[in-house]
């Protein structure tokens, strides 16, 4: 990187995986980093993302690719220590309802066609492919793809956060609802909500489903179609399953201590949004979404749950990460995705590289903010 990376000073907004991960390559290239948090750290949609690190299905190519190099950050990351409980590579195993034959089958063509390693598979063939399936509630076919994987983010925010506090990073937690300053059309820092400010040659926003919100004062539009959803973290069960499921009523994946963590999102209807911001759903459908769960499982172990987190899923407008510089306040960065856990390490990585030398990467080409001016 450039020498200007070793004076440079960067202002990051959000503490989750996308804020944390841009503040460690920043950190690593030589600049100053003040990293800013409206509550604690994960404490938004990275504390209750499924994490499933895949490239699955069909998106356009630019995606597709990214996200591939957002896996292959974690390979090397999981290779470096496999017994890490919070990040592994177990494959992920969907299937469709019944009926949909076809449409499972396409996927796997198209899968097949862009060179995603994906395996189409009789239920009777899935126990010789990943264990601890229930089989019995695969109604037609499957696809297992083997290179998939999954990562507890708190904990991998905890785990950047020990270097981040090593190369010297300021952390400010509890900030409340941080503004971005700018002088001449310039970004020149951030305040916070008790109108404390912090001078930086650059900022980086990446507060979830908010970010919209936080650059719109900017003169910056960012569709925002962000839902509200849940993840479900359940009491431990002793289990096999290694690989992450998605299936037509629950989403599963195993997660540290012999839990699991489920989502979907047909129980949308039943949360209920308050005054004050917080959200809440009956416990009897947070049950019935964990029976769900059982049934995926080899032996149908009964699952209850231990906590669960509601909030918006961070999802642009049309769906495309939103990635780099905006126009109308140079020096001021945004970082808005569905994607945040796939793409937290790479896109960390490449952002921290575009704020300290001003070239822009070109794998981000196709998801800069302008393209909605």
């Amino acid at each position: 990187m450039s020498s200007t990376a070793l004076t440079k000073r960067v202002a990051v907004i959000g503490g989750g995986i996308l804020g944390v991960s841009t503040a460690v390559h920043l950190l690593r290239g030589g600049a100053s980093v003040v990293l800013l948090t409206e509550a604690g750290l994960a404490s938004e949609a990275s504390g209750r993302s499924l994490s499933w690190l895949n490239s699955a299905g069909e998106r356009s190519t630019p995606y597709h690719l990214l996200r591939l190099a957002g896996v292959d950050r974690y390979r090397t990351l999981f290779a470096a220590d496999p017994s890490r409980e919070w990040l592994q590579f177990g494959g992920g195993l969907m299937w469709n309802a019944a009926g949909e034959k076809a449409v499972t089958e396409a996927r796997h063509a198209y899968e097949k066609s862009v060179g995603y390693d994906s395996k189409l598979l009789e239920p009777a063939e899935i126990a010789a492919v990943t264990p601890g399936i229930d089989a019995g509630a695969v109604p037609e076919n499957a696809i297992f793809n083997p290179g998939e994987g999954w990562v507890s983010l708190p904990d991998l925010v905890d785990y950047l956060m020990e270097e981040f506090h090593a190369r010297g990073g300021e952390l400010v937690l509890n900030a409340g609802k941080a503004s971005v300053m700018v002088d001449g059309g310039r970004a020149t820092g951030v305040e916070t909500a008790a109108g404390e400010t912090f001078d930086a040659d650059a900022v980086l926003v990446a507060c979830g489903a908010a970010t919209p919100a936080v650059v719109a004062p900017l003169g910056v539009e960012i569709p925002n179609g962000s839902p509200v959803s849940m993840l479900v973290v359940t009491k431990p069960v002793e289990h096999k399953v290694a690989a992450v499921m998605n299936t037509p009523r629950a989403a599963i994946r195993p997660n540290p201590g012999s839990t699991f963590a489920l989502d979907h999102d047909w129980y949308e209807g039943s949360i209920r949004e308050h005054a004050d911001g917080t959200f809440s759903i009956p416990e009897d459908v947070v049950q019935a979404l964990a029976d769900e769960a059982s049934k995926l499982i080899g032996g149908n172990p009964e699952l209850k749950p231990a906590s669960w987190k509601i909030g918006y899923k961070p999802i642009p407008g049309d769906g495309e990460p939103v990635f780099g510089e905006l126009g109308q306040a140079p020096g001021c960065f945004v970082a808005f995705t569905h994607s945040g856990a796939t793409l937290g390490l790479i896109a960390g990585e490449l952002l921290a590289g575009e704020i300290l030398t001003g070239n822009r990467h070109p794998m981000l080409a196709t998801f800069r903010p302008g393209r909605f001016s």
